[in-house]
């Protein structure tokens, strides 16, 4: 039998005031649906994303899994039941998109515990520091008698600390019948997940609650708890990075995204940013005030303080990148320095090259991209300017302040500057001058 995940994704997120779907704000860089889909994927067989009317953004980032709609948005128990047909034999498990922070643990534990003796539904729940306006979770033992929501709650219910997180897990064939038998009797007229409960119990089937941290079951409904979440993931992201090896002599200042890879022996000095897509070998060093972004950085590499990597960059081992150094689209070679001040974008730059300070790739016409190809041991003078498409061979060495628009042999000296002309007394004679306009 098949287990199935049905994650309900229509939600436009009225409270985030934002044009974007709710599902797809983003978390360490990635939306929260992929967020969720990622710890679904390693538990369940199946995996249903249930959307609303023109939500395409949303149905490419749920791909490849099945993607069906909610022609109307009726409620959340209307929108689960628009999978009912992806149900399948096995059990079901209904999830929100905007508790994204779910692990693949949690989720293993709510299975198992459905599957238990004489447990008809199985329901995740929390105990959160500040309840708040959560539904309140009302118990007999272990037994899960009601849940009842915060307005409707007497105030000893509100004193109740086990909250409800809204993930629910039944059979497929429960699930159908209950869903079907949902009733939109309310201030809203609605069809609430939650009465699934109730149904069960009328049933006389048990219901169960498996507790987890709020961090993970906590929902995300406004940009206050999208920070919330945020937070949370830096936190957990951290913490694997040092376990796995890596230095960071201020964590709460580093940010990382959810697909950073790290091997051992990094290290990472306060107020850095790793966008999506970034890799950094053994033993490079990041220094303060970097942004990393779709990039590798190579073992040994050296980068920053206050260097730019965007995407598409390879930095090679041992290579150093220093401040306020950019790189675009370029391939450092071993053991190359580009230590101030410089734009390097488009560039292929061989091992041992040397560019100065203030020197830049032109890359760009207006209208298209060109490269420029710099060989091994070659010398970039400072404030130079290198025209693309133009090659500089190996060991060619270009002077200080040259504007290079024509390949450069190898072993070559370029000299691309205008010549130097000398004007003897005419300084003084400019003083002079100036002194006596202003007098």
């Amino acid at each position: 039998m098949t287990a199935t995940a049905i994650i309900l994704a229509a939600g436009l997120g009225t409270r985030m005031k934002s044009a974007l779907p709710k599902a797809l704000h983003p978390i360490a860089g990635r939306p929260m649906l992929r967020h969720l889909l990622a710890s679904c994927e390693g538990v369940f067989d199946r995996i249903v994303v249930v959307v609303g009317p023109d939500m395409h953004a949303v149905e490419k980032i749920a791909a490849p899994h099945t993607v069906v709609l909610q022609h109307e948005r009726l409620g959340t128990a209307h929108a689960a039941l628009q999978a009912a047909d992806m149900f399948g034999d096995g059990d079901v498990a209904v999830l929100y998109a905007d508790n994204p922070l779910i692990r693949p643990e949690t989720l293993q534990k709510l299975c198992a515990r459905r599957t238990g003796v004489d447990v008809g539904l199985a329901l995740l729940a929390m105990r959160p520091a500040d309840p708040g306006r959560y539904g309140r979770v009302i118990a007999n033992g272990s037994i899960v008698d009601r849940i009842v929501e915060w307005r409707d709650a007497s105030e000893a219910e509100r004193e109740v600390g086990l909250c409800n997180a809204g993930v629910l897990c039944a059979s497929a064939t429960n699930m159908r019948r209950w869903l079907a038998a949902v009733g939109n009797d309310n201030a809203n007229g609605e069809y609430y997940l939650t009465d699934l409960v109730a149904l069960a119990r009328a049933d006389k089937m048990n219901v169960v609650a498996v507790e987890a941290p709020e961090d993970e079951l906590r929902g995300v409904n406004s940009r206050a708890e999208l920070a919330q979440a945020e937070a949370t993931v830096q936190g957990w992201l951290r913490q694997a990075a040092m376990e796995s090896g890596v230095t960071m002599t201020a964590p709460e200042t580093v940010f990382l995204s959810a697909d950073t890879i790290f091997e051992p022996d990094v290290s990472v000095a306060p107020n850095v940013i790793f966008g999506l897509g970034v890799t950094v070998r053994a033993g490079a060093v990041i220094r303060s005030f970097c942004h990393l972004e779709s990039c590798d950085v190579g073992p040994g590499a050296i980068i920053g303080p206050f260097a730019r990597l965007r995407p598409g960059t390879l930095v090679g081992a041992d290579a150093h990148v220093g401040n306020f150094v950019e790189l675009k689209a370029t391939r450092l070679g071993a053991g190359a320095k580009a230590n101030h001040l410089a734009y390097l974008g488009d560039s292929d730059i061989g091992a041992g090259t040397n560019i100065g300070a203030g020197s830049i790739t032109c890359n760009y016409d207006g209208f298209d991209k060109f490269r420029t190809t710099i060989g091994a041991n070659v010398f970039i003078g400072s404030d130079s300017v290198l025209v693309a498409p133009v090659t500089i061979a190996d060991g060619a060495f270009v002077t200080a302040g040259s504007v290079i628009t024509r390949d450069v042999a190898a072993d070559a000296m370029a000299f691309g500057r205008a010549t130097q002309v000398e004007k003897p007394g005419r300084a003084a004679e400019f003083r002079a001058a100036k002194r006596k306009s202003k007098a």
